[in-house]
């Protein structure tokens, strides 16, 4: 198979890099190496800034009919007193709030429009094992399918494949590891009627416990110091069943819907970030060029945006079949990912991990100081909100449209 562009990873990067240049006439193959994208605990946070792009495209109103829950302002609950600290109502974007929608369909809804064009292929069940050279530049990747392995020769590859990127392993590619001082782990309750509705997280006994709003059921995450998962397993499900019962005591009836380990999935928590995104033929873009926390939610969000920049920048030279700029990939989104990264380290250092500590167990009635001031001062909210919805450096699209099948 010979293609303009071969995207290996069919996530919010890869689908969204492959539609916008396959839209723009450019042809794409985005390899998924799944037979469906229907998979759970995997990021499901729509951002004000991503739902702008969906308006850019045309999108929106048909993305929206789509079944998802909406939220304008976050809550922290520290030792059983409420905190707000986002309001997302005054965001200079066209939706404010934030959207959360199960992350397959958001990639089917990019998938069903990216067909439209013809210069779109979505390769399933084919996964990206190495690359192909030609001289000293990457020429394509090699792949395995349920029939064997395919070559598929492109101008450009690119890396969307992930924190645990197979391209970036195989290229070698010099990684700065920041640490994280906690893991997470993911798992659902059931959602009742009269549950609160806008409560981010709860905070109390040297636990945190993150509750995300669908429309039936609870995606939660359960954060535990670095490493200690196999301890905690240890203990026992009714014990762990205890701890969440106590931070969030409302779902009291519904911790037995955790009927085993199995119920609950360990999300390794790491951020870092590529020294070089790029060498000849190949770039990397989204959690395979740097892997964001899962603080704020905002991995998916820089993701997209890479993926937007990347066609804005690339779509010239590889429409006139010359060799695309790829180093200005990386200068244009450096700022954003340095300075959100920045901001996750700090946050993971001054509250993550002072939380995780035996000594925060003691009640003290008295939130941080920084909440306080959210709770008191309305306006500080909004502060939050613009770098959780909007982010350091948003992205527009600027790419043209081709013509629909």
């Amino acid at each position: 198979m010979n293609v303009k562009v071969a995207v290996a990873g069919g996530g919010p990067a890869g689908m969204m890099l492959g539609f916008l240049l396959a839209r723009a006439g450019v042809e794409v193959a985005v390899l998924e190496k799944h037979a469906d994208f229907l998979r759970d605990f995997r990021g499901d946070t729509i951002h004000p800034s991503t739902l702008d792009l969906m308006w850019e495209l045309g999108l929106l109103e048909a993305f929206l009919a789509r079944p998802h829950s909406e939220i304008t302002q976050f809550s922290g609950v520290v030792d059983d007193v409420e905190y707000p600290f986002v309001d997302l109502r005054h965001v200079p974007t066209h939706c404010k709030f934030l959207a959360f929608m199960p992350q397959w369909d958001f990639l089917n809804f990019l998938a069903e429009h990216a067909r439209r064009y013809p210069a779109f292929h979505l390769l399933m069940q084919t996964e990206a094992t190495s690359m192909l050279k030609d001289g000293g530049r990457v020429a394509g990747v090699r792949a395995s399918t349920p029939q064997g392995e395919i070559d598929i020769r492109a101008d450009l590859t690119v890396g969307a494949d992930g924190r645990n990127s197979t391209l970036r392993e195989a290229a070698r590619m010099p990684v700065k590891d920041f640490g994280a001082p906690m893991d997470a782990l993911w798992l659902r309750l059931p959602r009742e009627p009269e549950d609160p509705g806008q409560v981010f997280g709860y905070i109390k006994n040297g636990k945190i416990f993150v509750m995300l709003l669908r429309d039936t059921y609870w995606q939660c995450a359960y954060i535990i110091t670095k490493g200690s998962f196999k301890t905690l397993k240890a203990r026992g499900l009714e014990e762990f069943r205890a701890g969440i019962a106590e931070q969030a005591p409302f779902v009291r009836d519904r911790v037995a819907a955790l009927r085993s380990w199995d119920d609950v999935k360990l999300l390794l928590v790491q951020v870092d970030r590529l020294e070089k995104w790029y060498e000849d033929g190949l770039l990397f873009i989204g959690d395979a060029a740097h892997a964001m926390s899962p603080i704020g939610g905002v991995g998916i969000n820089l993701a997209i945006q890479d993926a937007v920049a990347a066609a804005n920048i690339l779509y010239p030279d590889l429409a006139a079949n010359r060799a695309p700029d790829l180093a200005a990939v990386q200068r244009r989104r450096t700022f954003p990912t340095v300075m959100t990264q920045g901001l996750q380290l700090f946050i993971q250092k001054a509250v993550i991990s002072k939380f995780l500590q035996p000594a925060a167990a003691k009640k003290t009635g008295r939130g941080p100081l920084l909440l306080r001031a959210f709770k008191h001062f309305p306006l500080l909210r909004r502060i939050p909100a613009r770098l959780i919805g909007v982010g350091f450096r948003p992205e527009h699209i600027h790419t043209p449209e081709a013509a629909k099948l």
